[in-house]
């Protein structure tokens, strides 16, 4: 069953949250008969929707992320509740692109497009909703939601989304996403630390894979902190 966790560290430095979302992305990928291209860059965005729900503060709220690019795929939209579980669609599931040959990955950038912009609705339940929008920065969608959170809420934040496919019929294996916020009063000690961690960090499929659970990745992340669970949610595509 997939979980979505949120941790603080001791000190008050950090906020992160992380899912396992291999099951919802799987779910996804066989309700819209998405290509190995388009369950990447839809998984990463169901994944991303998910850990931002659960960071609404009020339970009846929800959260709207829309991905206008460039590229073949089109349009992305996936809507969250509080408790991290999403649902969206996507304009051309039918998308498919070659494996990147300097690399070997899925060509993510490529199929949602380097030009466009990202959009976040916040719907608190009460009052107009808040509507924040940045451009695109690559359309790798985790640089895109670090983007949004510096730019558009003014937190500096961290975000690693990733989805496996099967080689050999190109089903989604596994799928995941970290978002670490830095909270005020965090010391540049401190930050200096988290992006030590962060560039020694393998991607959250790897760690997955390696049996890794979501409380397991923020510990790894959060090295050298005391970390503590605030709350973990059960997440499906809904």
């Amino acid at each position: 069953m997939d979980k979505v966790i949120r941790c603080i560290t001791s000190d008050g430095a950090f906020m992160a949250v992380c899912v396992d979302s291999s099951d919802l992305v799987y779910t996804a990928q066989q309700l819209h008969n998405l290509s190995k291209t388009t369950a990447a860059a839809f998984g990463r965005l169901l994944s991303a929707g998910s850990m931002m729900g659960t960071l609404l503060k009020n339970e009846k709220a929800s959260l709207t992320i829309k991905v206008q690019g460039d590229g073949p795929i089109g349009s992305m939209l996936v809507k969250a509740d509080s408790k991290g579980n999403v649902r969206g669609y996507l304009e051309h599931p039918e998308v498919d692109l070659p494996i990147r040959s300097n690399d070997g990955k899925i060509d993510v950038g490529t199929a949602v497009g380097k030009a466009g912009r990202l959009a976040v609705i916040r719907d608190e339940g009460s009052g107009e909703p808040y509507v924040g929008q940045v451009e695109l920065i690559s359309g790798e969608i985790a640089e895109d939601i670090t983007a949004y959170y510096v730019y558009s809420e003014q937190i500096p934040s961290v975000c690693a989304l990733g989805v496996l496919t099967n080689k050999e019929d190109e089903k989604v294996m596994l799928a995941g996403g970290l978002l670490i916020q830095v909270l005020p009063g965090a010391y540049d000690h401190e930050i200096e630390k988290l992006e030590q961690n962060i560039a020694k960090m393998e991607p959250v499929t790897t760690l997955l894979a390696q049996g890794l659970d979501s409380f397991a990745i923020c510990q790894k992340a959060l090295e050298g902190f005391e970390v503590e669970k605030l709350d973990e949610f059960a997440v499906n595509y809904v």
